[in-house]
């Protein structure tokens, strides 16, 4: 009688920085009573047009780094809705340096690291702005590195910019739990080969089949179970 196969060994857990780990609309709520009833289309434009640009870019060959796309995302957000003052301007761009980590985004990557997982984050994002988000966000020590598609100049979801993973961990995409707020991502990871979570915080209609080919969650808090 054959015996079952054992299951897959889990080298790492890779995450996405921005709207996963980190909270992309931090910025804009504090300075929410500045932008008044503007704030939350500000945020969801400022962040859609950040990502829109990246995926054109990268669709047409061209590369400019993330931090430029979202000063130049955050301009575009604040014409649309009438708003000139370069003050506040500059100080929502500072704010998206030091963006808030999501409160189970410690407690869950301390759990992981304590099974001896190893722990990354690979993100579109500049090297200089992740530095100082994930230092902002207390995730550092938590985090065995930090992958920047910077030096690929392409930006997710270009199957080179997963393969920085397993390059630094030395190892098979299905080794490699990859973890996203970003249905796109998700998909695009699952399509390389990672074991794919989908972290669904508010319940949004599932994109791109996620239902059928990754581990649909509610929060961080429930990937270590999800592992288990």
């Amino acid at each position: 009688m054959p015996h079952p196969s054992p299951p897959l060994r889990l080298r790492a857990a890779v995450f996405d920085a921005y709207g996963t780990l980190l909270d992309v609309h931090a910025a804009v709520a504090r300075h929410a009573a500045r932008l008044g009833e503007a704030a939350a289309p500000v945020s969801a434009l400022w962040r859609s047009k950040q990502l829109e640009w990246s995926w054109m870019l990268s669709a047409t060959g061209a590369y400019e780094p993330f931090w430029s796309l979202t000063d130049r995302a955050l301009g575009h957000a604040l014409a649309v809705h009438g708003i000139a003052d370069t003050g506040l301007r500059a100080d929502l761009l500072a704010a998206y340096r030091e963006l808030d980590a999501y409160p189970d985004a410690a407690p869950m990557l301390a759990a992981l690291r304590g099974r001896g997982l190893g722990t990354a984050i690979l993100s579109n994002g500049s090297p200089e702005m992740l530095q100082a988000a994930v230092e902002a966000g207390g995730l550092a020590l938590l985090l065995d590195d930090v992958l920047s598609v910077d030096p690929l100049r392409c930006f997710k979801p270009d199957r080179r910019v997963y393969a920085l993973a397993t390059a630094r961990f030395a190892c098979q995409p299905h080794e490699i739990a990859f973890v996203s707020s970003n249905a796109w991502d998700a998909y695009g990871a699952m399509r390389f080969g990672f074991r794919t979570f989908w972290v669904n915080r508010v319940g949004a209609p599932v994109e791109y089949w996620l239902d059928e080919t990754a581990t649909i969650l509610r929060g961080l808090d429930a990937l270590p179970a999800a592992l288990a």
